[in-house]
């Protein structure tokens, strides 16, 4: 009789679905608050799939007698009441990892497109603004060789960034809570330190209330005019108001987001800026990330029922 998980990630793809159906007597439902509490399944349920933005509440870990495991499908976890599950000792885990790889590839991306204005050049072709030969000279830009890259967090995924600025020729630096041992890259104690010292600022840590808002306006003042930051962490790591009129005002030069504060909602001023470029939070929407993280909560899953160690505990 297989067991019977309970799963809150109603955005997962068909086929990471179709094989933890396979493996699992799978209850789905979209929500993880206390509005699941009228499941008829609730008193068999040993586990739980979710993702970090989803999460899952204390008073639906409390309704769920027999929970053991909450199984984390990406690498944050900002949702899951961890306090709560500890004291019912219910272990959490997550995929740290799985999906490092294309989300710095995707932070590449929106710092090229940043820096180097695409977005503004498709609208100004699409406008139909390009009317001689010659390289619209509005559209000028800086290059990336020898720009300062300054890395918010330096796990998985900021060191796959850093390696890949440095590829681009870039200086790089980082701040974390503490220096990370046997890395190359230059260590700010402050993040203060670290904006005022780069060009542009990669916003890569995880969300928690130590780092709610923490790249506020002081933090864009110190990085100027001609920096640009750039976010693929969650939303509410930036102060989104503070972010909005830096832009608007010019005191910082551009921004790529991945990340916003009430997804799917993205503020009309964002909208309308020209010197922002959007994305839906697609950063870990590649197929390898979601056959890697789909591999990873089967595994956690299946380690935890069989009592065998689980290596990617929180």
């Amino acid at each position: 009789m297989p067991e019977t998980v309970l799963h809150l990630h109603p955005g997962m793809p068909e086929a990471s679905l179709r094989a933890m159906r396979g493996r699992f007597d799978l209850v789905e439902h979209s929500r993880a608050s206390a509005a699941a509490d009228l499941l008829p399944e609730a008193d068999r349920i040993r586990g739980v799939v979710t993702i970090g933005v989803i999460g899952i509440d204390r008073a639906l870990i409390e309704r769920l007698p027999k929970l053991g495991i909450i199984a984390c499908y990406g690498s944050g976890y900002e949702r899951i009441d961890v306090a709560a599950a500890r004291e019912r000792g219910v272990v959490v885990t997550s995929n740290t990892g799985a999906n490092a790889a294309c989300v710095a590839d995707m932070a590449l991306a929106l710092l090229l497109a940043s820096v180097r204005r695409l977005g503004e050049g498709d609208r100004f072709i699409r406008a139909g603004r390009w009317t001689r030969a010659a390289a619209p000279a509005e559209l000028i830009s800086t290059g990336l060789a020898g720009r300062r890259v300054g890395i918010l967090g330096l796990g998985a995924i900021g060191e796959r960034i850093a390696r890949r600025a440095a590829a681009f020729d870039m200086e790089v630096a980082y701040h974390n809570r503490r220096p990370k041992p046997g890395v190359p890259w230059t260590y700010h104690p402050t993040l203060a330190s670290l904006a005022e010292w780069a060009d542009i600022l990669v916003v890569s840590c995880r969300s928690d209330e130590s780092t709610r808002g923490i790249v506020d306006r002081s933090v864009l003042a110190a990085l100027g005019p001609k920096g640009h930051v750039i976010n693929i962490a969650r939303g509410e790591v930036l102060d989104e108001a503070a972010l909005i009129a830096a832009l608007e005002s010019g005191a910082i030069a551009g921004a790529g987001l991945d990340g916003f504060e009430h997804e799917p909602e993205v503020p009309e001023a964002l909208k309308r800026l020209e010197n922002v470029v959007l994305a839906p939070h697609i950063a870990s929407l590649t197929e390898a990330a979601h056959r890697e993280m789909c591999r990873m909560t089967i595994e956690s899953l299946e380690n935890f029922f069989a009592g065998r160690p689980l290596p990617n505990a929180v």
